[in-house]
């Protein structure tokens, strides 16, 4: 077989890579370790992952959003060409994902449940022990030794035990001087007087009885993961982090994602790359708290259907064909080495149920966190991320609906967007058209530096500024003949610069362009049409809704009044809204504290009937009318259509 040679260029390193002729060249690039990114998936769709081939020749599948001068300069897109010789490829700086640290800006703060008490509630048991040591008139085994105490002294009746545990047992018992403390995820069964019991994890002489017993709540969702630690006695969260899901390298959307695990080493990728991204965040929480990650006992995680597939490496194309079926809605319960999780090989890892092949338990943990489920009140839930999950109903019905609105709320997919730390523009205010300082843009950055983004709240309050101001259009198009050099056809087309590189951090123009309102667009466009598909389907009209709950990680910073004038939100008195953060973390949270809450969860995700918006034709109607700004039908935005009668 011909084999031939890739040099990958880029701003950092030359990466060769010798590969077999016929081999794509984004699956060499992932041999030579050269990050790529595929927002689609390497269906060739986005046209994102083009890089030029400088030096040989290439056979190109398509050329798809490639010119013929884009193609005379050796420019390709790396999911759909074919390599046939030795070639040299440059790979571009933006072609690469940016990903930063997130701070606790993006989630609200926390606070232990009143009355909490982890001997009540919690399943994780530390006990110190004494055993007796063996002798020549008590020849009683080791394991069978620890059973009998554990049994006197805990009331616990151990049901099992790992090989891994079995070998350090010995030793750390005769190191001990038979002086240990053992870990135990214990449980009730019907009919025993005792509590059923998994031991974890055995240590050496006896732990302080004050000292922390560490848990994790996971939130993986599609475009961000975050981690939080808590001491499961105290049921403190201690501190938290946030990064980009590895996975946008391969797939901004669940269904790119799908589509790339179907591929050869795909399903494996996908796992290594979300794994990657929870074990540096487990990392990072561990060394600001000076532990080690092996000393974490306990994980909860949530995510919507496909994140929770493709985490534990379970096929997920299911959940993209009709009739749209996962393969399981509520997981086993897994060790930490099964779930490749850097912890505690032996901790429990309990991924929490969910209920449809779009509504996953993200949605279920945000029920619960939110108080929906017991509420009186008509109310609508919303997490608003990359694929805007809805939730209608109170504590005697619920039902649900997932649309699929894409990363640009949360900085993906937008040229300059950003997650919301030090440096993103949080918010804008654009002067009028007869103001001395027509189209000019006022911004508030977090941290008060040079900006280097934009983030979702600054997103949205951007797009509304600038259709109230005229410079966009209802159809979102940019209107160039404005006396400003703020618009001006860029690179990509019709832009608007939001700050001069003067300004900024990197000396580079900060801009939102026409293919990034676009994106907006749609995402806002999906959330708007999904309510009111689901309200429309249970006969509930807008004036009846009591309240309308936002969660996601940056909700909590969402400008009401420009969330309405963009279409995003429906036209309500603001007292009807509430902004609750990640309410997918929390839950998950909870549910690592207290069985109880746990078993709640499982009774919140049977109650939840899922409507299917691609069997449902109002729809696609319904998407088209709100993928203007903010409707065709202004008579649902009263407040806006008197807003731009001010402004203009």
């Amino acid at each position: 077989m011909k084999t031939c040679e890739v040099t990958f260029e880029t701003s950092d390193e030359v990466s060769p890579v010798s590969v077999a002729a016929g081999a794509l060249l984004s699956d060499a690039a992932i041999l030579a370790g050269v990050e790529i990114n595929e927002p689609c998936g390497g269906q060739g769709r986005c046209g994102r992952c083009t890089v030029q081939v400088v030096s040989g020749s290439v056979r190109r599948r398509s050329t798809v959003r490639l010119t013929q001068d884009d193609i005379a300069e050796g420019h390709t897109l790396s999911c759909q060409t074919v390599i046939t010789e030795d070639i040299r490829v440059v790979v571009q700086p933006w072609g690469k994902i940016e990903r930063r640290l997130t701070t606790d800006r993006v989630v609200g703060d926390v606070q232990v449940p009143a009355g909490y008490s982890a001997k009540e509630v919690q399943s994780m048991r530390r006990i110190p022990l004494n055993l007796a040591p063996p002798s020549m008139d008590d020849q009683t085994d080791d394991w069978s030794r620890l059973q009998t105490a554990l049994r006197s002294e805990a009331k616990i009746e151990l049901s099992g035990l790992s090989l891994g545990l079995l070998r350090q047992m010995g030793p750390t018992l005769r190191e001990s001087g038979w002086a240990v403390t053992a870990v135990v995820d214990t449980w009730e069964e019907a009919g025993s007087a005792l509590l059923k019991g998994r031991l974890q994890a055995l240590y050496p002489g006896h732990v302080p009885e004050e000292a922390p017993l560490w848990g994790i709540a996971v939130d993986i969702g599609t475009t961000t993961v975050t981690v939080w630690l808590v001491d499961l006695l105290s049921g403190k969260v201690v501190t938290q982090a946030s990064e980009y899901n590895g996975q946008i390298a391969r797939g901004e959307d669940v269904i790119s994602r799908i589509v790339y695990a179907t591929k050869e080493g795909g399903s494996k990728t996908m796992v290594d790359l979300v794994l990657g991204t929870i074990n540096g965040l487990i990392a990072a929480v561990c060394a600001e708290m000076k532990i080690s990650p092996g000393d974490i006992q306990k994980a909860s995680v949530a995510g919507n259907p496909t994140m929770m597939h493709l985490f534990l490496g379970i096929p997920a194309q299911s959940i993209r064909l009709s009739p749209y079926v996962p393969v399981v809605n509520q997981l086993p319960m897994v060790t930490g080495a099964a779930a490749g999780l850097m912890i505690n090989p032996e901790a429990v890892v309990d991924c929490l149920p969910g209920v449809a092949s779009y509504v996953g338990s993200d949605i279920t943990a945000g029920v619960l966190s939110s108080g929906l489920s017991e509420m009186v009140e008509n109310t609508l839930f919303i997490d608003v991320g990359t694929n805007g999950e809805i939730v209608l109903g109170n504590r005697d019905w619920l039902i649900t609906c997932a649309c699929s609105a894409g990363p640009a709320f949360e900085g993906a997919g937008v040229t300059h967007g950003m997650r919301a730390t030090k440096g993103a523009i949080e918010d804008v205010w654009i002067a009028g058209g007869h103001s001395a300082k027509a189209y000019e843009p006022t911004s508030r950055v977090i941290g008060n530096v040079r900006p280097i983004g934009i983030c979702g709240s600054g997103l949205i309050s951007l797009l509304a500024e600038m259709f109230l101001t005229g410079i966009v259009d209802k159809g979102g198009g940019i209107n160039l003949s404005l006396p400003t050099p703020r618009v001006r056809t860029g690179e990509h087309g019709p832009e608007y610069v939001v700050a001069w590189g003067s300004e900024t951090e990197d000396r580079r123009d900060i801009v939102i362009t026409a293919v990034d309102i676009d994106n907006l667009k749609r995402a806002k466009a999906a959330i708007f049409a999904g309510f009111n598909v689901l309200a429309a389907s249970v006969g509930v009209e807008f004036e009846s809704i009591d309240q309308l709950l936002i969660g996601g990680s940056f909700g909590k910073y969402i400008n009401v009044e420009k969330a309405v004038q963009i279409g995003l939100l429906p036209d309500l008195p603001t007292d009807k809204f509430q902004f609750l953060g990640n309410t997918s973390a929390k839950g998950a949270y909870y549910a690592l504290l207290d069985r109880n809450i746990r078993a709640q969860l499982t009774q919140i995700a049977s109650r939840m009937t899922y409507l299917e918006l691609s069997a449902d034709n109002s729809f696609y109607e319904a998407f088209m009318s709100a993928s203007f700004l903010p409707h065709t039908d202004l008579d649902r935005f009263p407040s806006v259509e008197a807003a731009v009668e001010k402004h203009q």
